[in-house]
């Protein structure tokens, strides 16, 4: 993290929350910091454009808890947050600065837990309250005034929360709060759907910019890998056998994904466990908690699962599979190097996907160099190695405790010290492999990329044939032509979703999208006949659940 002069107590901080601070160990504010909280202080609504990874939680945190009054038992403030796992690590840190202000308190309020508990605690008088949007409104659903004492409201990866569909809960939540609340949102970018939310509901808002696309990366070092796509398990094993590593966090794209590699590698002896969006809450944050206190080492998530995730403990991040765009690279690698950490980012790139490589280079001004993968003398060298650091402690004082047992057990076995050594040493390695040829024979990497590649196309060609799910189209409205994306309800996919996409990468106003329909293996969505051409081409590289959007023209004949 950058860190400039001043220091936190010129900034006007609460005592008792600038004790918090010193105790924590930070002593300068970041960028975005110094610039934040006296605007938040004077009770401004402010815009801040800003990174993940360059401190915007205490940014917010801070301020709005110096503002906050411990003898009022009711909600004074809400954070709004896109998923589960970035609403408890805001939670945490709210918790973390307001240590020093006793009566203050805070719930995390997120889909996948009992809502009881949440609505009790905030009805007790929790004055911080950390959410999703979802859960949210499930909640005013069930008391419409939940919200009606909240006077600071912050959207946290406000752009986020519009790809993921949140647009119509946001607008239920705006109306159920004062309207003479501070109003404070944080985007990493200002496409025209975050600035007309903007635009409606903040008064006069201050402006904050940082330019952090290579400040969040620049602490950590990246290398990538060509490997064909059917060696990747092979990959992943050759590289941790190589790695010092303390903890890691492996992406890839599919929930089953996770589960295939977690089971491969624990197979293999290493202590991991996958995370994705299908595992209950209470198992996600044991899993997380595993990995903060050593009982896991590997955790093997997705992009939406291991969003918020920070783990002191992860000194690398694999990209099994390549992101969908750079911000997700740098949202992944993000999650080492953290707060002035070092961090090891290591990505495996197949033939195809030499290009996004090169637009993540470009993107992040940083060159990723390539590495050569470990060859089976390498793997060699790193086992001997390791065996070598958990033995050299043993041997100092061994011959002393255990001469005499040495010298009873070759005469009863009728066996030389050295035979008597190496079948202990085959018993403490569990048999595992020690000369190169048996590395050799246990980790092939044959060359062979084409089944992939060729199940790829065929999978492209059937999308283009689902043409045949048909139903009757609803009759079009003057001025709007009719589109279609291959993306139906068997990927995931929900109205809400298209809409959200469509309105964070186009540039539309709410009311210039006509109706959705989304049928099993497709969806067609009204959009303005005029500049369609223009939208198509600014909306080609949209990716909605995670899948690319590929919206065209649709020819009903």
């Amino acid at each position: 993290m950058t860190q400039l002069s001043g220091g936190f107590a010129a900034l006007g901080l609460h005592p008792n929350i600038l004790a918090a601070v010193i105790a924590t160990g930070y002593e300068e504010p970041s960028a975005i910091q110094l610039q934040s909280i006296p605007v938040i202080l004077d009770g401004h609504d402010m815009i801040g454009q800003a990174q993940t990874g360059t401190g915007k939680t205490a940014a917010f945190a801070l301020p709005i808890l110096s503002r906050i009054d411990p003898a009022k038992r009711e909600p004074q403030a809400l954070i709004l947050a896109p998923t589960r796992e970035l609403a408890l690590q805001v939670a945490t840190a709210f918790e973390t600065y307001a240590k020093q202000m006793p009566g203050v308190n805070v719930v995390a309020v997120y889909g996948g837990a009992p809502m009881g508990p949440q609505l009790k605690a905030i009805r007790n008088g929790a004055q911080i309250v950390v959410a999703t949007p979802g859960r949210l409104v499930d909640h005013l659903r069930r008391d419409e005034k939940v919200l009606s004492t909240v006077q600071h409201l912050v959207l946290d990866e406000a752009d986020e929360m519009l790809k993921l569909g949140f647009m119509d809960d946001l607008e239920v939540i705006f109306k159920a709060m004062p309207e003479t609340r501070q109003s404070v949102l944080f985007s990493a970018t200002l496409p025209h759907s975050i600035r007309a939310i903007a635009e409606k509901h903040l008064r006069n808002p201050k402006h904050v910019k940082i330019e952090t696309k290579t400040q969040t990366v620049t602490a950590i070092e990246q290398a990538h890998l060509l490997v064909h796509a059917d060696q990747k398990h092979s990959a992943v094993l050759r590289l941790l056998e190589v790695e010092e590593f303390d903890a890691l966090i492996a992406f890839v794209r599919t929930k089953q994904a996770t589960l295939d590699l977690a089971a491969a590698l624990e197979a293999k002896g290493y202590k991991a466990a996958a995370l994705n969006g299908d595992i209950a809450q209470n198992q996600r944050e044991r899993v997380i908690d595993s990995l903060k206190d050593g009982r896991l080492d590997i955790v093997v998530a997705t992009d939406v699962a291991a969003r918020g995730l920070d783990v002191p403990r992860i000194t690398h991040v694999m990209n099994v599979d390549m992101p969908y765009d750079p911000e997700s690279y740098v949202h992944r690698i993000g999650r080492t190097g953290r707060a002035g950490r070092t961090g090891r980012a290591l990505l495996l790139v197949t033939p195809r996907e030499r290009r996004m490589l090169q637009v993540i280079e470009r993107v992040t001004g940083q060159k990723v160099a390539e590495v050569r993968l470990p060859d089976a003398a390498a793997v060699l060298t790193a086992r001997i190695k390791k065996l070598t650091s958990s033995l050299a402690p043993l041997v100092a004082d061994a011959e002393a405790t255990h001469g005499d047992l040495l010298d009873r057990l070759t005469a009863d076995i009728g066996c030389s010290p050295r035979a008597l050594a190496a079948a202990l040493l085959r018993k403490a390695t569990n048999g595992q492999a020690l000369t190169l040829a048996e590395v050799e024979r246990e980790q092939p990497l044959v060359p062979n990329s084409a089944p992939r590649e060729r199940s790829e196309r065929s999978g492209e060609r059937s999308e283009r044939g689902d043409v045949r799910e048909r139903r009757a189209p609803m009759p079009l409205a003057d001025g709007r032509a009719r589109c279609r994306t291959a993306l139906g309800a068997r990927d995931g996919i929900a109205a809400k979703n298209l809409l959200g996409a469509i309105l964070n990468e186009g540039g539309l106003a709410r009311e210039a999208i006509g109706r959705i329909q989304v049928r099993d293996s497709f969806s067609l969505v009204e959009l303005p006949e005029d500049g369609l051409e223009r939208l198509l081409t600014k909306l080609k590289d949209t990716r909605v659940a995670g899948k690319q959007l590929k919206l065209r023209r649709y020819r009903e004949d």
